[in-house]
């Protein structure tokens, strides 16, 4: 390894061959991929968008390893925040294998839809300026993990799960040697500024546009089975004391839910949902010892995409109910 690696000062060593890498999405601390080392051999999991990919390959270099020497790729889920820039680095990685949840294949070798997809969430120069064009990846080289599937990275076991629930195309990856769990968005989002002395607070994600809460209690619960030492989490980091945390996102779930279902007929629904999920996450952040208002401005992003996913849930739920 390169002496200076750990100068970088968007490479975090977690310890057990285990890397973060801000990906510099948004704003510092938001967005993880993950680098996992094994033997002179590696994986990435995640990649952030095309703009990661830079900090990605340096990161590589400076660990000393080659791009020849990154055996998988494995976005959690095909959102554009974690495997956007998956197709560009593939270009850069010529041994590497795409391993990705089934449901997901499809728009990793065809991102087409996925692009268009992001367009009308975003908007034109969103797309332009956060994401980039997506770069399609040869049928060849991706593979589908089935639910419960171990796949090795030089002797590392690492396994494959399904977790519904955010997504429908997310698995998320167990990884024995540490006891944990590199879990996307299944384990929702915990920002290392909200970090006190009680320890991590956390947060579900109903991000636009497959949210389904009954799914996601199981998948949670699916996670905790297994009785992580830790998950890593794209946004953002490893966090510790995991049965805690699965209690707090099962509360918040809840009360989510609750939330949507009460203002389901609202003529203002989309701006009550916002006024709704702020005044609970600054309830929920009081309690953990923070109280600044500018710490439910730190999640503005996430509180617009999260009434967006509930919105989208309650008008799917509508149009399942007998007429």
């Amino acid at each position: 390894m390169n002496l200076d690696a750990l100068a970088l000062p968007y490479l975090e060593a977690l310890g057990d061959g285990v890397y973060a890498i801000d990906t510099g999405f948004h704003r510092p601390r938001y967005d993880a991929a993950y680098l996992l080392v094994e033997s002179g051999r590696a994986a990435f999991i995640d990649t952030g968008t095309n703009f990661a990919v830079p900090r990605l390959l340096a990161a590589l270099h400076a660990l000393g390893l080659a791009p020849d020497d990154v055996d998988y790729v494995i976005p959690t889920h095909v959102h554009l925040d974690h495997a956007g820039g998956a197709g560009l680095l593939m270009q850069s990685l010529p041994r590497a294998t795409m391993l990705v949840h089934p449901r997901g294949a499809r728009h990793m070798i065809d991102p087409t839809a996925l692009y268009l997809s992001a367009l009308s969430v975003y908007g034109a120069d969103e797309m332009q300026r956060a994401y980039g064009q997506l770069h399609a990846v040869p049928a060849r080289r991706v593979r589908t993990p089935a639910d419960g599937e171990t796949v090795d990275l030089a002797g590392r076991p690492l396994r494959f799960i399904d977790t519904p629930g955010h997504a429908r195309h997310h698995h998320c990856i167990w990884d024995e040697r540490t006891g944990g769990w590199f879990t996307g968005d299944t384990f929702g989002l915990s920002y290392r500024e909200f970090d006190t002395t009680e320890g991590a607070w956390i947060l579900p994600t109903t991000t636009p546009v497959q949210f389904e809460p009954d799914p996601l209690r199981r998948s949670i619960d699916r996670l905790l089975a297994a009785q992580p030492r830790c998950m890593y989490l794209t946004h953002y980091s490893r966090v510790q004391g995991v049965p805690r945390l699965a209690e707090l996102l099962h509360e918040q779930i809840d009360a989510m839910v609750a939330l949507g279902l009460a203002l389901r007929h609202a003529a203002d629904r989309h701006a009550q949902l916002v006024q709704g999920l702020r005044a609970l996450y600054r309830g929920q952040l009081q309690r953990h010892g923070i109280t600044a208002d500018s710490a439910t401005e730190a999640l503005a992003l996430d509180i617009e995409l999260n009434a967006q996913g509930l919105g989208i849930w309650l008008d799917r739920r509508a149009d399942r109910r007998p007429r």
